[in-house]
């Protein structure tokens, strides 16, 4: 993986949702401040869980807390729209931490507004296959222009991106 792009969480989920809101965010383009869907993700994650660590950093990485004792990653969504996403940023602080020596722990996909919690394990398969994940997101992140827009989905509405696309 190459250092200085500093793929982090939110591009590895972003990949998952659309290459030009992967590129712009990484180019500091960012349009969630005014997105009320953000706003009320954070409210969420404020709010549930309040007796657990809060947001524990290294290096790129910004987990919402660990259970070191357990030892058990949790990452706290909103909705489980984007579920698919959600795995693969968990499975990306999995394997970031497996190579700072801290591994024999699984993740938690925590969806408080559902109820629900989903179980992520960093397997040798889903760890090659993000590995080509990572070098793809680089290749998107070196090019000069941003991906094309894309057909327009259902999705792109909510999008806090939306004006830069479309209007």
């Amino acid at each position: 993986m190459n250092e200085k792009s500093h793929i982090t969480g939110t591009l590895i989920n972003y990949y998952f949702h659309c290459h030009r809101q992967l590129w712009l965010f990484h180019r500091h383009i960012k349009c969630e401040q005014e997105s009320d869907t953000v706003y009320l993700g954070k409210v969420i994650h404020e709010h549930s869980y309040e007796r657990e660590h809060k947001e524990l950093e290294i290096d790129e990485l910004k987990l919402d807390f660990f259970d070191l004792r357990d030892g058990v990653l949790h990452e706290v969504k909103k909705s489980d729209k984007w579920r698919e996403a959600h795995e693969w940023q968990v499975l990306y602080y999995l394997y970031m931490l497996k190579k700072k020596g801290i591994d024999n722990i699984r993740g938690e996909l925590n969806y408080p507004m559902v109820r629900q919690t989903v179980s992520v394990e960093l397997t040798p398969e889903k760890e090659t296959a993000l590995q080509q994940v990572i070098q793809h997101i680089e290749d998107i992140l070196a090019q000069k222009l941003p991906p094309p827009i894309e057909v327009r989905k259902s999705l792109c509405r909510t999008c806090s991106y939306y004006e830069l696309c479309y209007i």
